[in-house]
């Protein structure tokens, strides 16, 4: 059974081990853990204001994670939307289950815009986006604050009003 829950210190190491792989290997992109310090303080980077980070547990074993960071003026940043290849898939429902408890977390946060940025590559990400209602944006459209990635070069809005 699937467990959707807020990230606590314990989930740490398995948020590493199903994030980086997937960049890695799977996308080919060079990132090592020391270039995301946001992954080696999570709590402290993610769970606070109208931001948060989940964790998609398979008994005790983090299968994929999904968080929103505050970027203030109502607005967050969707970010580590990550599934590992054995929890994917429409029938599992496990990015469905991140991004729906993500979307009615920040609802409940009275967050208006949700945006986002991944790359040219994420095919089945820009569909799996766009089927649940993100549009397609213009970088020049992106807030001040939205923090752009490098390898960032499509980008998604979701208006919650």
């Amino acid at each position: 059974m699937l467990d959707i829950r807020p990230f606590s210190p314990d989930h740490a190491a398995g948020v590493v081990d199903v994030i980086l792989p997937i960049q890695q290997q799977e996308f080919a992109i060079p990132i090592t853990l020391q270039g995301q310090p946001d992954l080696q303080d999570i709590g402290n980077f993610y769970q606070k204001g109208k931001g948060n980070f989940w964790v998609a547990l398979d008994g005790d074993r983090v299968v994929g994670t999904v968080s929103l960071l505050d970027i203030g003026n109502d607005q967050v940043a969707l970010r580590k939307m990550f599934v590992a290849a054995s929890h994917r898939g429409s029938e599992l429902g496990t990015a469905r289950r991140l991004l729906d408890g993500a979307i009615s977390w920040a609802r409940e946060q009275g967050v208006k815009q949700i945006y986002l940025g991944t790359t040219a590559r994420f095919l089945a990400a820009h569909r799996f986006y766009e089927k649940n209602g993100f549009a397609l944006i213009e970088k020049s459209a992106l807030p001040a604050a939205f923090p752009v990635m490098v390898v960032d070069t499509r980008f998604y809005a979701l208006a919650l009003d």
